[in-house]
């Protein structure tokens, strides 16, 4: 008690204080502060103690240790049921993307087609026999895209380690793909492809919205509801399953003991194995003779590079999107450089300088038109072919007047792009790297701004300065996509708004004549009081080459010792080349009326398919790849009746043209187009031989003398040489380089 009360009432000695003295405040420690500290929660933690010890929370305490119970005696989904649910949920992936190739076709009298027909025809039935083929035809592309899907599925179980989260991420992914396509394919007829993922990264993707049509939004609706509630499910399994991640993983203390080490390195090898797996089989899809396309072309994949609609109709969507995501473009050279381009670029602005110097013209100072004749050839220059008439005798007569000769393709029966690409760009085929099979679909659309010859002409007279005409349909190659990156004002073809005007077609043939395609050029020349550069591709002559003509004389004229089977598509195709042949010297002659100057450089894209027994022999490789073309001006041009030295244009390769044409004109170059000049004077021809058939051509490259014979590349002069390296190498620099040239006025005339 005295401690107590001494504790409470400290007397005045034991205080050390002086009651006749004023007391002087004594300064609060820091260990004072403490212990006051220490004291104030004690009503907080007393409350908190009361609170805790309360019926509702020793409640909730109960509810939550018994979940935690719960959720530790979860049970473990099997593996098994996890590799059902993923089959389930690839095979019904695969089946959703297909379907949105397909749409519900229409009759014009619907009770004159039968009902089987109409089920075959119908998009459920056209997706049973994509699935049935395997059996039918032995034809396993179903299973292809099935498999390649199953890499993309794995890659998401591996690397997000949870099976009902990465289900639901596939199964948005694949949805949203599927009906992107779907909408895609209505509007345009074509699928997604890589390039318009760029669309998203620009930061349009909220513009997407603004392109679904309204007969589309029931399908996106139910997507969507159909997303949320399979998310929901996903997501609430992922909470039952027992088994939270598919690969035991522990990122705290991952070495605390032998199974955890295991488990964890197991998770990292199967995440960057799934991963590599899908990469490479991506990276190599589109280069012939990789283990990706073999493996592919094995399992009924056949790539039709041509049209991307018809690709992924018949190889699947995800083989299309895939085969275009990575093309090898070409190899870097070696001494590519900022320093070495600005040397190349200032050496041919120096010989340009001093070409302009002794010309007169301007390439702007005339139209050009330049017409690519859908497989047109001389059919007596195959090797066989006999024919007692000239199917050809207008043009033949032409060559001996202009500047004429024979181009080297290419391709044989196809590979229309690839040859087109050429003439507008001056790049060469032969100098990409080998699996580059088609630039306009596996290079063209990941460019930001190619350069192409019509440029000219849009620089002197804006936009408006070029136009093109296709009478098929536009997204044949990516045409349409294509042309408006190439600058072209508008691409006038049979689905264009508004579509190409003349469209008569020449008795029951099922394409546009070269007269209607013609007659839509002059259109365009007599419409615009200033020169432009007119771009037409025809279709008179394309495959097939079936009995469409009346009065067919060739059916007579021809006298080959071929089979009945041969003879017929040559009878056929003949006549289609007389038919053009007529129409072609009809259209210069109405050239000849127009007051303005016009220069056209025509020219076959290659030779048709029909040759069977020609293309046997392999010594008529070279043959079967020479197509004829002209360059030609009218009355009114200042180049009318030139004819150039057949040393110089007797053998060429599209990539000249542009530079012949101004040849050809006495017109100005730019420091690109003089290099072209002197490669083509050095090389005449070079192209890489290749065909839509395997057995023809010999896939090398092909270099031809001015009097065209094939030449090694050994045996090129040293200067020549030179110059293929120039070409390499401003080729790399416009294709997959850095651009140096694009700021260095090196495709401008000056």
């Amino acid at each position: 008690m005295d401690d107590i009360q001494n504790d409470q009432e400290p007397s005045a000695q034991e205080s050390g204080t002086d009651m006749g003295k004023t007391e002087v405040p004594a300064v609060p420690s820091k260990q004072n502060d403490d212990q006051q500290s220490n004291k104030l929660p004690l009503p907080f933690a007393l409350n908190f103690s009361i609170l805790m010890a309360s019926k509702p929370m020793v409640m909730l305490a109960k509810a939550i240790s018994f979940l935690r119970t719960l959720l530790k005696k979860r049970p473990r989904c099997p593996y098994t049921l996890y590799v059902v649910v993923m089959v389930m949920v690839d095979a019904a992936a695969v089946l959703f993307i297909q379907w949105s190739m397909y749409e519900e076709p229409t009759y014009a009298d619907p009770d004159a087609v039968d009902d089987t027909t109409k089920m075959f025809n119908s998009a459920a039935g056209q997706l049973t026999k994509f699935v049935a083929q395997m059996w039918m035809e032995h034809n396993y592309v179903w299973l292809l895209n099935f498999l390649v899907l199953g890499m993309v599925y794995l890659v998401l179980i591996f690397v997000l380690n949870r099976f009902w989260v990465a289900t639901a991420v596939f199964a948005i992914i694949t949805s949203t793909y599927a009906v992107a396509n779907s909408i895609k394919v209505d509007l345009r007829n074509e699928p997604i492809i890589p390039s318009d993922l760029g669309f998203l990264s620009s930061g349009n993707g909220g513009e997407i919205t603004s392109f679904i049509p309204k007969d589309s939004q029931p399908l996106v609706d139910g997507t969507i509801t159909m997303l949320i509630w399979l998310t929901i499910i996903c997501l609430a399994l992922q909470l039952i399953d027992g088994r939270r991640c598919v690969i035991p993983f522990h990122w705290w203390r991952p070495f605390r003991n032998t199974k955890t080490i295991i488990g964890n390195c197991t998770r990292i090898i199967a995440a960057v194995l799934s991963v590599t797996l899908l990469w490479s089989f991506t990276w190599n899809l589109g280069a012939n003779g990789s283990w990706s396309y073999k493996w592919a072309k094995s399992l009924g994949d056949d790539p039709l590079l041509w049209s991307t609609v018809v690709d992924a109709t018949y190889n699947g969507p995800t083989m299309d999107f895939l085969r275009l995501a990575h093309a090898k473009t070409m190899d870097k050279p070696k001494d590519y450089n900022k320093e070495t381009m600005e040397a190349l670029a200032k050496r041919y602005k120096e010989s340009a300088q001093a070409t302009n110097e002794a010309r007169a013209n301007n390439l702007t100072d005339s139209t050009v038109v330049m017409i690519l004749s859908e497989s047109f050839s001389d059919p007596t220059r195959a090797p066989g072919v006999e024919l007692t008439e000239d199917p050809m005798p207008n043009i033949h007569a032409l060559e001996g007047t202009t500047t004429s000769g024979l181009m080297l393709s290419p391709g044989i029966g196809g590979g229309t792009a690839n040859i087109e690409h050429q003439a507008l760009t001056g790049l060469s085929l032969a100098l990409f790297d080998n699996s580059m099979q088609s630039p306009y679909q596996e290079l063209v659309p990941h460019q930001k701004t190619p350069y192409t010859f019509n440029q000219i002409w849009n620089d002197a007279y804006g936009k408006n300065g070029s136009v093109a005409f296709h009478p098929y349909f536009k997204n044949m190659y990516l045409r349409d996509s294509n042309y408006k990156k190439f600058g072209f004002s508008k691409l006038y073809s049979l689905d264009s708004k508004p579509p190409i005007t003349h469209q008569d077609h020449i008795d029951s043939s099922p394409y546009v004549s070269d007269a209607a395609s013609y007659q839509n050029v002059l259109d365009s020349i007599n419409s615009n009081d200033h020169t432009q550069f007119i771009q037409l591709v025809t279709m008179q002559n394309h495959a097939p080459y079936n009995d469409f003509y009346a009065d067919n004389q060739f059916k007579e004229a021809d006298v080959s010792q071929l089979s009945d089977e041969e003879k017929q598509s040559i009878d056929n195709y003949a006549k289609g080349i007389s038919l053009t042949d007529q129409e072609t010297a009809d259209f210069l002659n109405q050239l000849n009326a127009v007051d303005k100057p016009v220069t056209v450089i025509f020219y076959g894209d290659h030779l048709p398919g029909i040759y069977s027994t020609a293309t046997k022999d392999k010594n008529n490789t070279l043959v079967m790849h020479e197509t004829d073309y002209f360059i030609w001006s009218n009355q009114a041009s200042a180049s009318a009746g030139v004819k150039l030295d057949p040393q110089t244009a007797g053998y060429v390769s599209s990539n000249s043209f542009m530079a012949l044409a101004a040849e050809h004109m006495n017109a100005k170059v730019s420091p690109y187009l003089e290099m072209l000049t002197q490669v083509q004077a050095q090389i005449p021809a070079i192209s890489r031989l290749i065909s839509s058939n395997d057995s023809w051509g010999d896939g090398s490259t092909a270099y031809l003398d001015a009097e065209g014979n094939r030449v090694k590349r050994k045996d090129l002069s040293k200067e020549a040489n030179q110059l293929l390296n120039d070409y390499r190498l401003v080729q790399y620099d416009m294709s997959k380089g850095k651009g140096y040239l694009n700021d260095d006025g090196f495709f401008a005339v000056k």
